[in-house]
């Protein structure tokens, strides 16, 4: 096999996701293990279920990410790496336990693990590295040797991931009226985390003023404004904005809302606003309905006019992209010089998580990173 299509020393590739229910009956089940340990009453549940049951209890993550593991595997194959894909959930079946112990019984003994989330934070990457360790500790007690984990890097600056996204708001704005096209806002959305994790996401160096969090987010923005430019002549106005809110309502989280915003801009006298998700890989429930149901009920209530456009999903640039970070991290790992591509200001991520990034409230083990006790 070619140098630059080696995956040594990986024998395997962990598609690692959040999950979601697949059926009315999965939704109450499937929050309490989003919740676990947070007390929340079954009431409640049902009550933020409600999102759920307006589309029948099924979320279409699950979905999009078995269409994003048949993408990789063709890929793969496509291009000569015999390598296994395999997919494990943080809250609903399949479970990363399981998926892991899989793995093991495969004889699989160094595995890299590309997560859903492409941002820097707690809940995006350092609450996957906590399942990870978690996962391992509960193999390891039932006498398990569990394989290594290799988390790779942030990919929110990858041109596999930025560039689909560019497009689709090009085509977003196509698909306005003319005579609203031209005066049209980019509204840059993501998921909203609260001040203090946003605050402390990514290394010790990006604390303060958003974090990486925010960094990164408005790097990503930027190339898309400027992609958008570059191919129009139009200078589009654009803001970074959040959805997605939960948690208790005195605790300060990254505003304003998508909703809010809409309002904002409409006064302002926008014509027209295009939402762009870009801080989610796939179509799934808070973009379906934060954005799709909810986001787009206000802007017709205001009469604006607006249009979302798509995240990256499958598509193949994006499939390509985590090819290439799974081979530019086998390289790395053989101790080769590669070429990592990023765009933008930041720069390529880091591959291993220093102590201190993104820390957890309450300290946890988290494999996959300087901290990891898991070598």
């Amino acid at each position: 096999m070619p140098e630059q299509l080696t995956t040594s020393p990986y024998d395997a590739l962990l598609l690692l996701s959040f999950g979601g229910p697949e059926g009315p009956d999965d939704v109450v089940p499937f929050l309490a293990n989003v919740t676990r340990g947070r007390g929340i009453p079954e009431e409640r549940l049902k009550e933020v279920g409600q999102h759920y049951f307006l589309f029948g209890g099924v979320s279409p993550i699950n979905e999009q990410n078995r269409v994003l593991l048949r993408a990789l595997r063709a890929d793969f194959a496509e291009n000569g790496l015999e390598l296994p894909v395999y997919w494990g959930n943080r809250n609903w079946a399949p479970y990363l336990t399981d998926t892991l112990r899989e793995m093991t019984k495969d004889g699989r003994r160094r595995v890299a693990v590309l997560a859903t989330s492409a941002y820097a934070s707690y809940s995006g990457c350092r609450q996957y590295r906590e399942n990870l360790a978690e996962a391992l500790a509960t193999l390891t007690d039932e006498g398990l040797q569990p394989p290594r984990v290799d988390k790779l890097r942030h990919y929110f600056n990858h041109p596999g991931f930025v560039r689909p996204m560019a497009e689709s708001v090009l085509a977003s704005l196509a698909d306005l009226p003319e005579d609203v096209r031209a005066g049209a806002h980019l509204a840059f959305t993501t998921h909203s985390v609260p001040l203090a994790a946003a605050d402390t996401s990514g290394p010790v160096d990006d604390h303060g003023e958003g974090g990486a969090y925010v960094a990164q987010h408005l790097d990503v923005a930027r190339l898309i404004a400027d992609t958008v430019r570059e191919e129009t002549g139009v200078e589009h106005p654009w803001q970074l904005v959040y959805q997605s809110r939960s948690g208790a309502p005195h605790i300060p989280w990254l505003e304003p809302d998508i909703c809010d915003h809409l309002q904002t801009a409409h006064d302002a006298g926008a014509p027209a606003v295009v939402m762009v998700p870009i801080g989610f890989v796939s179509d799934h429930m808070e973009v379906l309905y934060d954005l799709d149901t909810e986001a787009t009920a206000k802007a017709a209530e205001l009469g604006l006019p607006v249009r979302r456009s798509a995240t990256v999903g499958a598509d193949e640039r994006f499939v390509a992209a985590v090819r290439d970070l799974l081979l530019e991290r086998a390289a790395t790992e053989r101790g080769r010089a590669v070429e990592r591509c990023a765009l933008g200001s930041l720069g390529p991520s880091h591959d291993l998580c220093p102590v201190g990034c993104c820390p957890a409230r309450t300290p946890r083990p988290a494999a996959a990173g300087a901290d990891s006790p898991y070598a």
